[in-house]
Formats: C-alpha cells, structure tokens, sequence
C-alpha cells in the first residue's frame, strides 16, 4: 500500500498520542518479513551497531533484492542512532537465531548450515560449523552456540527457523512447540527436538527449564498445503509478550498460560495471524525490534 493509506488506516484505529510515536518510512520491497531482512542490533562500547546482513530469499526460494536495499535506505533517513555495519559476505536471518542476551545463540543447522545460504566470495563459502561459530562470536558476540538438528514445520519457507520452533526466555527457560499426535508428521521431528533441547545446558552447567507450547490444529491454504501455524512464533516487548492465535480457542488459550508462566511480569496479549499465516509466517517474523536509543523520537 501507498504511504497514505496506511497513515490513514492507523490513524482511524490509534488515538493521536499513540500515532506520534510511529514513523513512516517508505521503501520497496518485495515481501512482509522484516524479521529476516532487518538490522540485527549489537550494543558494544562503541554504542549500537547495526550489522547489514544479506537476505538471499531464504536461499534464492524468492527474490530479495529490494529487501536487501530496505536496512541502507532506512539509515540514510537518519532515524536510526547506531553505526552501520556491512555484514553483506554472510547471510543471515534475524528469525534463524535466538539470543539470550547474555552470550548464548540457540540456532538450527537446516538453516545456517544449508548450502542454499552461501555464495562464492562468502565470509564462509562452504556450510562449516565451526567457520559459522566463529562468525557468530565475532560479529554477534555470541560465546556459546546450541545447535538442534531437529524440528520443522510443514509449509515453512526458512528451512527450520528457530523463532517458529523454540525460543530462550528468562530465567533459563526454553518455549517449544510439542505435537502429542502420533499420526501428525511433525510428530517425530519434534519429539526429536525435544529430545535435544533436553540435552542443552546453561552457562553454569544446568539444565534449562523447559516449557511446552501446543501445536494448533493444521491449518491449509487454499491448495490443501498445510501452513506453518506456530505459537512460538511470539514477540516480546518492554511489558508485553504478543501471542499469535489462530481462532482455535482452546489452543489458543494453552498456549497463553504457557508464554505466562515464562512471563510472569509480562501481560500476554493475542493477535490474530490467520491473515500472516496465509503469507507462511506469523507475528515474530514480520516486525524487528530495536533496543532503547536506537530510534529517535525527536
């Protein structure tokens, strides 16, 4: 949609107050997940960083060029404080890893490691675990770096992001999307990731504490594809945590107790995704945050 239309749909939909904190940037693109395409925020002594990963269409599945140009394009309009960073030899996904922010990357080799993501010329031209690690640790400051090797969803375009699939909380806590049903054909893939997220260990040595999220009732596109449905799929804000739900109540509702017991001091909101969903994404993979300061509001 054009500029003023969206202004124009906000603004009959938020009270004024609220529409002063929201700037309008307006870029071509050639889809909706900001997610992958997005600045990934690193806060070091030098203040923010804001590293310009290159997005390839999830390994050349879609075209990505006019995303590739949105991270440039937003910086030059000044809105952004923080120093641009090129990161253009490595590809990678806001959505394919998770940070605790405090030294820990939970991630999946389907996808940083998929020979889809890699180009002559890279930073790192073959998929090499230990190539890749080292990457992570010296751009990202990542100190630690858990792999699963298991775990997908049917209709999902990312090779096995792990922001649809399990995600590091507070207090040492992992959210997982579980499927109890025998005759789902996730089934096995996630009892199997489970198996692993098991296995993983904190910092000191423990082990974390998991939390289960249901899967929702499958949900087809028009064709009869299945769609990747997910509720791990959340974003957490300052004082909020936004759940996607998907109109199946009983689910849905599950899937909030879950996110509220891993955040006790946040107030669980939903969102319908059904409309995302229908895309092959739901509520994280189409925002990106940025840390405090970043934005100016002046």
């Amino acid at each position: 949609p054009e500029p003023d239309e969206v202004q124009s749909f906000l603004s009959r939909r938020l009270p004024a107050a609220a529409l002063q904190n929201v700037h309008f940037v307006a870029a071509p693109s050639d889809d909706t997940w900001a997610r992958d395409h997005a600045f990934l925020t690193v806060l070091s002594d030098n203040g923010a960083e804001l590293l310009d990963f290159r997005f390839n269409g999830w390994g050349g599945k879609f075209a990505a060029e006019r995303d590739n140009a949105i991270n440039r394009r937003l910086f030059d309009t000044g809105w952004l404080h923080g120093h641009y960073v090129s990161a253009l030899d490595f590809e990678l996904e806001g959505g394919a890893i998770e940070s605790d922010g405090a030294g820990t990357l939970l991630t999946t080799a389907a996808c940083l490691l998929n020979p889809n993501r890699r180009l002559e010329g890279d930073a790192v031209p073959v998929p090499d675990r230990g190539q890749v690690e080292l990457l992570l640790r010296e751009r990202l400051g990542a100190e630690r770096i858990l792999w699963l090797h298991h775990g997908y969803l049917a209709g999902d375009d990312t090779d096995s992001h792990i922001d649809t699939l399990a995600r590091l909380c507070p207090n040492h806590t992992i959210v997982y999307v579980k499927c109890d049903d025998p005759s789902d054909e996730h089934h096995a893939e996630l009892q199997a990731m489970e198996a692993e997220l098991e296995a993983l260990r904190t910092a000191d040595g423990h082990p974390y504490h998991l939390l289960a999220l249901p899967m929702p009732d499958a949900i087809h596109d028009e064709a009869g594809e299945r769609l990747p449905a997910t509720y791990a799929n959340f974003l957490i804000m300052n004082r909020a945590v936004l759940l996607p739900t998907y109109n199946q109540p009983e689910h849905d509702e599950a899937a909030r107790k879950v996110l509220q017991r891993a955040f006790p001091q946040h107030e669980i909101v939903g969102v319908d995704c059904r409309s995302l969903i229908r895309q092959h994404g739901s509520l994280h993979c189409v925002t990106m945050q940025y840390p405090r300061g970043v934005v100016r509001f002046d």
